[in-house]
């Protein structure tokens, strides 16, 4: 059953939509919604790639450690990390802010009650595996550039 909203990520290697998940985290939505209709994930690099895991974007500084400045509570739910979940990166407990991450595989259950899931990939897995196959250096940084050049909320 659809939940109604749905964000498209328009990436240098193709779009991926995401039915994003209102019910299961409120405020990491309303979140990911306001930063993406004021801009700021214009022209972002996929910035972190780790084989059969995620793909990483939401850092306006491309090094893995920027973010927008804001700090949002966990909201852990039962919408648990199988491929294709979209979730919030963040540097422990309810520091959630603008990074997030789609999960490449499946068995990603040490995820689970430890990072805010948000919702899932609908159409364009086939471009996150694009993007999942880019080959990266030695800190899991993507040799050539990829870019996630905008998202658009449906």
């Amino acid at each position: 059953m659809p939940h109604g909203r749905y964000a498209i990520l328009e990436t240098s290697e193709g779009n991926i939509k995401i039915e994003l998940r209102a019910d299961k985290a409120p405020k990491t939505v309303d979140n990911f919604i306001d930063l993406a209709r004021s801009g700021f994930y214009k022209d972002m690099l996929w910035h972190r790639i780790v084989k059969q895991f995620v793909i990483q974007s939401g850092d306006p500084t491309g090094t893995g450690t920027g973010g927008a400045g804001r700090q949002i509570d966990d909201e852990i739910s039962d919408l648990n990390f199988t491929a294709g979940i979209i979730g919030m990166a963040n540097s422990g407990p309810n520091t959630n802010d603008s990074q997030f991450f789609i999960t490449t595989a499946d068995a990603q259950e040490y995820l689970n009650g430890k990072y805010t899931s948000f919702g899932q990939v609908v159409e364009g897995m086939d471009t996150v595996e694009k993007i999942a196959a880019t080959p990266v250096d030695e800190n899991e940084k993507p040799i050539s550039s990829v870019y996630l050049k905008q998202v658009i909320i449906k």
